[in-house]
């Protein structure tokens, strides 16, 4: 059964690649990365941890590369020359990629998660819950956007009117709070983070597109997540790829609604010997504008 599996990942990864073609021809790309434990064969009876690494666009196909560790050598290698909008946390790996135009964001959910952390561990923390409840204002923003229906543009024109000034209190208010708490704390590394990334944090107001989260693409991971307790782990090198091709196809479908097993139904037969040229027609995108 396994073979079968591997059979099937080996005869989509033309497809997932085609995917990559297409989504760095798009101008933005939201990405997340997660560990995989992959067998190794050496006698010693460990895993090796490897990660998939996630690149997708925002109500869009989504792309896994499988890499055996989690370097920079990744991204650098999968998103070339991207001119485009990349949003991702905070990971060190993601700077110095892509294109010389390429414009690196950040994410609002990671900054805000570090001030939820610190007010776990001290629930009388008032500094880091006024910081949860500014950014929290911040979404609210956005929120009034999709409840009105608002178009990119319409949703610029609203960040710009109410965004700005709100802005300016996090920025002081976590630069005072950084003065007052311990580097080592919740709240120090918070701080600490949050300010290290900050022109990335904003870059949503010179860019209509860009989400403020990144919570689209760590939604993609959760599948991953869940079946580390099933999968236990990839049987080898090897298997990875195919692995990230068959989990490209599944959550890119799951992204554009359509139902995987009448695609791959539909995709699967004839699959082995289609022309390289044909490849792109192959995608779930180019299935979902067929069939809508």
């Amino acid at each position: 059964m396994c073979g079968w599996v591997m059979t099937i990942g080996e005869m989509l990864m033309p497809v997932a690649g085609a995917m990559r073609t297409q989504l760095l021809a798009g101008t933005y790309i939201q990405a997340d990365e997660t560990p995989v434990d992959v067998q190794t064969h050496d006698g010693s009876g460990t895993n090796h941890q490897a990660y998939l690494w996630q690149y997708g666009m925002p109500g869009g196909m989504t792309v896994f590369d499988f890499r055996m560790s989690r370097k920079r050598a990744g991204p650098l290698k999968f998103l070339g020359n991207f001119e485009g909008l990349l949003q991702t946390d905070g990971y060190a790996a993601y700077d110095r990629v892509g294109g010389v135009n390429m414009v690196h964001a950040a994410c609002w959910s990671h900054a805000r998660r570090y001030f939820v952390d610190a007010v776990k561990l001290n629930k009388q923390d008032a500094a880091s819950i006024r910081a949860v409840e500014q950014i929290n204002e911040l979404f609210a923003i956005d929120a009034q956007a999709r409840n009105e229906k608002m178009d990119h543009a319409a949703r610029h024109a609203l960040r710009h009117q109410k965004a700005p000034p709100l802005l300016d209190e996090i920025r002081t208010h976590i630069l005072d709070m950084s003065k007052t708490v311990l580097p080592s704390s919740a709240a120090g590394q918070a701080c600490r983070y949050t300010l290290a990334i900050l022109k990335k944090l904003i870059c949503f107001l010179d860019h209509p597109e860009l989400e403020l989260s990144n919570n689209v693409a760590e939604n993609s991971m959760r599948p991953i997540a869940l079946g580390r307790g099933n999968l236990i782990h990839i049987g080898g090198e090897p298997a990875g790829p195919r692995v990230a091709a068959i989990i490209s196809v599944i959550e890119s479908c799951r992204r554009l609604k359509i139902p995987v097993r009448d695609y791959l139904a539909d995709t699967l037969p004839g699959l082995a010997n289609a022309p390289v040229q044909r490849i792109a027609d192959l995608t779930p995108a180019a299935w979902a504008a067929k069939h809508s």
